[in-house]
């Protein structure tokens, strides 16, 4: 089982920042990718922004050039820095893990950007 605590999330104007961290409770070193989903009202979950052990990246292609993820592998933790944000951004953000073959989820954080 991987535990994951998901932290700054929150409300934010047009064209500002978050960061969100998301720690495991495993080590880093075990986990294949670690990296973040997003679900707006009524849509479908859609990738955000994946990294492997390996340190490979995918984005969702409307976050590209926006948002950059990061890994601290000392603290078993992954970063999803979010610039110039826009209203289309706001959803509740999930936090996500591929362990053993089995995919876990965080208990996700809301982020809504105001117009």
């Amino acid at each position: 089982q991987v535990q994951l605590v998901e932290s700054g999330g929150g409300l934010v104007q047009a064209g500002g920042s978050l960061r969100l961290s998301c720690a495991a409770s495993r080590s880093s070193f075990s986990i294949s990718a670690m990296g973040w989903y997003r679900q707006a009202p009524g849509k479908q979950r859609e990738l955000v922004a994946l990294i492997t052990r390996g340190s490979s990246i995918n984005y969702g292609d409307s976050v590209k050039g926006r948002f950059t993820i990061s890994r601290d592998n000392a603290k078993d933790t992954v970063y999803l820095q979010m610039n110039s944000l826009n209203p289309e951004d706001t959803a509740v953000y999930y936090c996500y893990a591929l362990w053993l073959s089995h995919n876990y989820w965080g208990q996700g954080t809301q982020v809504t950007v105001s117009s």
